[in-house]
């Protein structure tokens, strides 16, 4: 057994069956090794950016990490835009990074680069492998850490084909993890006190593990019983929704209008989330929604404990809670023959939209609609762009897609976002993953025409309009995803749109519908 079989094995045993990899040529013990160990499956990608949002995805619908195998400095570097969303969501994900060998490292090799450096910002543990023999240790470690969030175990290449001895792994003996732990008791008590005290105006942001239709059934009790009022983040790892499932407030985008929705709120209480701030800063707006004088309780060790706490106080007594609304949002009313437009299009998907889908959203300027239209769509999960890099829909489906395969999962995104990893549509058609794709072509920027005048720019010259267009050529996505083995289709009214999305929907491999849109209002 060499270095690389030793990995491999190892990252089985710590319940790591899926890679997503774009090796090269430090690396090749380890696809050998991989090739050898039939029980890991491994999911190539053109782009490492498309292997580490892939990753991301995985993580997300199955609960647990997979691996990427990338290759040296270069190779992390490309994949590190959707590391950073992966570590946003708080996503488990296990990077293995090839190294030159280490006498060779000493030459400095034209690949030669910091990679420890480039890995530090997005993980939460880096490591390098230092010698054959103490392997087990360090490869646990790095898995250990993997399942609370990203890690990075770099191999040397001389380790990789050096001949190592089969050992157990070494047992891991880490601090106790928060669910261990329980709810630190003085923050409950303050977010008991709030809830109890009416005059006090209280809100939970309720995020991350809390998003399932049990916990959030749990917090929308709790704002029977209290009066408290509830609201979680803009963008969320994993949240379910759809029909008969509570669908809470998102925190507004733009930070004036978050300003006003936390203007009245005197204690918020953080249940798996933060504290909010606004995604930019801007002249003269806040960068914290929340008022200067509002307490602020953090409930987010151990959250899940401490929900249930809170809901065990002997004060909670409600009356049976009145019947949710259900608001219905018939397509049937819509023109045939209309152009299409943002509204119009999230009307179509929620209509059509498969009984347990996974919905990946990057639709940047046309997301508050589709968010809308959705609400008491078919039950369904929701993945949202955490970090804010674009580029992340088409991987993260594709991950999640090879974790779900018996699903149905739609990327909704936008050109300019889409064109970042559009060769995960290679990747899907190669594992004939369930994906349909929906890109909105309007060959524009959109969102950063917004954003110019918001930072206080009162007009945009047809110069600066250029540096934002994409029409000049005008990228035909049908092209290239038949390039990529894709099926596609182009549509630009509600009747063509209707008539893909009826198909799509029966079918069972990766297709991509193209959205000729003009207007991305209502």
């Amino acid at each position: 057994m060499n270095g690389a079989d030793h990995i491999v094995s190892q990252m089985f045993d710590g319940g790591i069956d899926t890679i997503f990899l774009n090796p090269g040529t430090s690396e090749m013990q380890l696809v050998h090794a991989i090739d050898g160990f039939h029980e890991i499956r491994p999911i190539l990608g053109l782009f490492e950016g498309v292997c580490t949002g892939a990753a991301d995805g995985f993580s997300r619908i199955a609960g647990r990490p997979a691996a990427t195998l990338l290759h040296l400095g270069p190779g992390l570097a490309n994949g590190l835009a959707n590391l950073h969303n992966a570590r946003r969501a708080g996503s488990s994900v296990l990077n293995i990074v090839g190294d030159h060998a280490r006498d060779h490292r000493k030459l400095d090799a034209p690949l030669t680069s910091d990679i420890e450096g480039l890995a530090r910002p997005m993980s939460n543990h880096v490591s390098t492998l230092s010698e054959p023999g103490r392997l087990s240790g360090e490869i646990a470690a790095a898995i250990d850490a993997a399942e609370g969030g990203i890690a990075t175990l770099i191999v040397p290449a001389d380790i990789a084909w050096s001949a190592v001895e089969s050992r157990p792994a070494e047992s891991r003996h880490g601090s106790p993890k928060a669910a261990e732990r329980g709810p630190d008791k003085l923050q409950l008590r303050r977010a008991l006190d709030a809830l109890r005290t009416r005059s006090q105006r209280t809100m939970i942001l309720v995020g991350g593990a809390l998003l399932t239709g049990e916990s959030l059934n749990k917090i929308e009790y709790l704002m029977h019983a209290t009066g408290c009022q509830a609201m979680i983040p803009t963008f969320n790892s994993r949240l379910e929704r759809g029909a008969g499932r509570p669908e809470l407030p998102r925190i507004p985008y733009y930070s004036e209008d978050a300003v006003v929705a936390f203007e009245a709120i005197d204690v918020l209480v953080c249940l798996d989330a933060q504290d909010p701030v606004a995604f930019f800063a801007y002249p003269g707006k806040q960068s914290r929604p929340t008022a200067p004088g509002t307490q602020v309780i953090d409930l987010n060790q151990a959250p899940l404990a401490a929900l249930d706490e809170i809901l065990a106080a002997s004060y909670l007594d409600a009356p049976p809670q009145p019947a949710r609304d259900v608001h219905s949002d018939p397509a049937e009313s819509l023109n045939l023959g209309e152009p299409l437009n943002a509204d119009n299009v999230a009307r179509l998907i929620a209509a059509h939209l498969p009984h347990d889908a996974i919905i990946v959203d990057e639709a940047v300027t046309a997301r508050a609609p589709l968010i809308e239209h959705t609400r008491d769509a078919a039950q369904h999960d929701w993945l949202d762009l955490t970090g804010g890099s674009i580029g992340q829909c088409l991987p993260v489906a594709t991950g999640a897609a090879v974790a779900a395969p018996d699903r149905k999962v739609l990327a909704v995104s936008g050109d300019g976002s889409a064109l970042y990893t559009i060769q995960a549509l290679w990747t899907q058609a190669r594992e004939n993953l369930n994906v349909t794709t929906l890109i909105y072509n309007n060959a524009s920027y959109d969102v950063l025409k917004v954003e110019m005048m918001r930072t206080g720019i009162t007009s945009i010259s047809e110069r600066a309009a250029a540096m934002l267009s994409i029409d000049s050529p005008r990228t035909n996505f049908c092209m290239l995803a038949n390039s990529f083995g894709v099926r596609s289709s182009r549509v630009s009214s509600v009747a063509e749109l209707d008539a893909a999305l009826r198909d799509s929907m029966r079918g069972d491999g990766p297709d991509l519908i193209e959205i000729m849109i003009v207007s991305l209002g209502g």
